[in-house]
């Protein structure tokens, strides 16, 4: 067996991890692949064809280092690992990016390496260019901005701005979106490759932009400066100051750039000028200071000679591109438009129709209303019909007892009529019995004043008649005394003393009868006056008793059906004489028996009679 079987068989392949700005690929490579192959099989999977802005990075011993392009790979200072992360990255930077860079991929990658140099801080960057960067960046990522779409905190996801600017202001995180929609509402209609442009355009005018800074001292006494390299040249800054730059040498202002070891020299093409120097910490360091001055230089000279046929043919290409993408984008916006405005329609439409189906669920839930309305007043009109019967019964009893009533008041108004008529007689009645009651106590008083006269006179009578006696009694004697004497006296005839004694007991007995028959007459009268006194009385208490009850009646009549309200009228008294005649008192009359008394009615007479 020979010594040769005995080695271990190599690997013909390692495995390479590329890390580019928005994807990780890993390939498959030979051992024997140099840095070019590996490099053009990164842009051809990436679709790069502007390959001299990149390289591929990688960090060795706390520094980083660029791939180069004709030496194997594994022949480098890569690392050991598996497999080997490198970093596609732009390693020179364009002087005016509008003009130099062609292809849509190259604009995206600067875009976002730019982008991510700002926010590490890299790139020094104001706050009010920070923000229109990143309205820029947003109209990238999210394109023209939508009021309904993009709501308040869309952007609280998505690092924008530096940390030293959102540190500087005590502003909120809402207050920060506020500032950035605002910009970004403006950049309505541009595509994300012109957003990308716009950025760039802006972050290729900031002072550290595309510049690499190394440390490095310009004498043996250590004096600490910083060198930077950028696509306009060199420039040696102060340490704490990276934006303005102490001293500059231009690219068509040197002659050459060498090194020796640490020694690092810039000799100017005006040969009056000192040569500079200056000293790195470490050859490494150098060595990538002279591949970029190398490459910016290069890239420098290239850009004020004509392109090459590659170039054109990309420039035309992507002028082909660029045109064919805005016809594009124009088409596109057209159908936008149209689409937003088929949408509007569409919308519209749903909205009126939305309208028309809410107008018909209206509809029909009036029409259920009415419905439902109409059924009430189905209802409501028989019941109120009902209720017209009802009251069309009620007012047909109500015109029955009106008239009932109209009947009973005329019936009242008749019999308070014939109680009044009655009244009336009665009263007259009764005046007419007072004035003939006047008149009979009259008579009588003339009667027993005649009757007193009367007997005056037959007292005088007897009186005279007895003087008369006694005088002629004498007379007589005397007469027939002389004569006796001559005769003998002879007896007075019975036949003379009985017809004087009959005529004097007539006349006696005829003013005795004449007595008696006014006497008798007298109480006749008397009591035929007694027994109408009585009958006047009984009717009086029968008309009290009938005006009683019409009274009750009446009240009743009024409780149940309460006429309407009459005018004040006098109440008068009526009285309903035994023949039917009514009699109501109309003055006051003083009694016979009560002259002297107070006001009284007849009745009050009757009263006492």
């Amino acid at each position: 067996m020979s010594i040769l079987g005995l080695k271990k068989k190599q690997p013909k392949t390692f495995k390479v991890k590329v890390i580019t700005m928005d994807a990780e690929m890993e390939f498959s490579c030979e051992v024997k692949w140099k840095g070019k192959d590996l490099f053009d099989l990164v842009c051809r999977t990436v679709g790069l064809r502007e390959t001299w802005f990149f390289g591929l990075r990688y960090t060795v011993k706390d520094t980083y280092a660029w791939l180069k392009p004709d030496k194997r790979v594994l022949d480098q200072e890569v690392p050991k690992d598996s497999p080997i992360t490198f970093h596609f990255l732009a390693k020179f930077f364009p002087e005016k990016v509008e003009e130099e860079l062609v292809q849509e991929i190259t604009q995206h990658l600067f875009f976002l390496q730019v982008k991510k140099q700002i926010l590490d801080e890299e790139i020094f960057c104001s706050p009010e260019a920070s923000v229109l960067l990143a309205s820029y960046a947003v109209q990238a990522k999210y394109g023209d901005y939508d009021p309904n779409f993009h709501k308040p905190g869309f952007l609280a996801q998505d690092e924008l701005l530096p940390k030293t600017v959102l540190m500087q202001y005590q502003m909120t995180a809402d207050m920060w979106e506020e500032k950035i929609s605002a910009w970004y509402a403006e950049h309505r209609g541009i595509a994300r490759d012109e957003a990308e442009m716009e950025y760039l355009k802006i972050a290729q005018d900031l002072e550290m932009y595309g510049v690499s800074y190394y440390d490095i001292t310009q004498n043996k006494r250590d004096t600490d400066l910083l060198l930077g390299v950028d696509a306009q040249g060199l420039h040696i800054y102060s340490p704490n100051s990276k934006l303005s730059p102490n001293k500059s040498f231009p690219w068509s202002g040197i002659r050459n750039i060498s090194y020796s070891e640490k020694e690092f020299t810039i000799k100017p093409l005006d040969k009056k000028k000192d040569v500079f120097k200056f000293y790195s910490s470490q050859l490494r360091v150098n060595k990538l200071i002279l591949q970029l001055c190398i490459g910016n230089h290069d890239l420098f000279m290239r850009r004020r000679k004509v392109d090459s046929i590659e170039v054109q043919q990309m420039k035309a290409q992507a002028k082909e591109e660029k045109a064919r993408k805005k016809m594009e984008r124009q088409i596109l916006a057209r159908e936008k438009q149209m689409r937003e405005e088929a949408e509007r329609a569409k919308e519209e439409m749903e909205r009126r129709l939305f309208q028309l189906q809410d107008e018909a669920r209206l509809a029909n839930e009036a029409l259920l209303r009415s419905e439902e309305t109409a059924d009430l007043l189905a209802e409501k009109a028989q019941i109120a019909e009902e209720e017209a019967k009802l009251l069309a019964h009620k007012a047909a009893e109500a015109e029955q007892e009106r008239q009932r009533l109209e009947v009973n008041a005329m019936k009242t108004k008749e019999e308070k009529r014939l109680m009044e008529q009655k009244m009336r007689e009665a009263e007259q009645l009764a005046v007419k019995l007072v004035e003939q009651s006047e008149r009979r106590l009259k008579e009588a008083d003339h009667l027993k004043q005649d009757l007193s006269e009367a007997k005056d006179a037959e007292r005088r009578a007897k009186q005279k008649l007895l003087e008369i006696t006694k005088t002629t009694y004498p007379l007589i004697a005397a007469y027939s005394a002389p004569a006796a004497a001559a005769a003998p006296p002879a007896a007075a005839p019975p036949e003379a003393d009985s017809a004087y004694e009959a005529s004097s007991s007539s006349r006696l007995d005829f003013k005795d009868s004449d007595m008696k028959r006014l006497s008798m007459e007298i109480e006749r009268e008397r009591l035929e006056y007694m027994e109408k006194s009585k009958h006047l009385q009984d009717q009086l208490k029968e008309l009290k008793s009938e005006i009683e009850s019409l009274k009750l009646e009446e009240q009743q009549q009024q409780q149940q059906h309460p006429p309407p309200p009459l005018p004040h009228r006098q109440a008068s008294a009526k009285y309903t004489l035994h023949d039917g005649r009514a009699y109501v008192p109309e003055a006051p009359y003083i009694p016979h028996a009560n002259r002297n008394s107070a006001y009284a009615s007849p009745l009050a007479y009757f009263d006492e009679v």
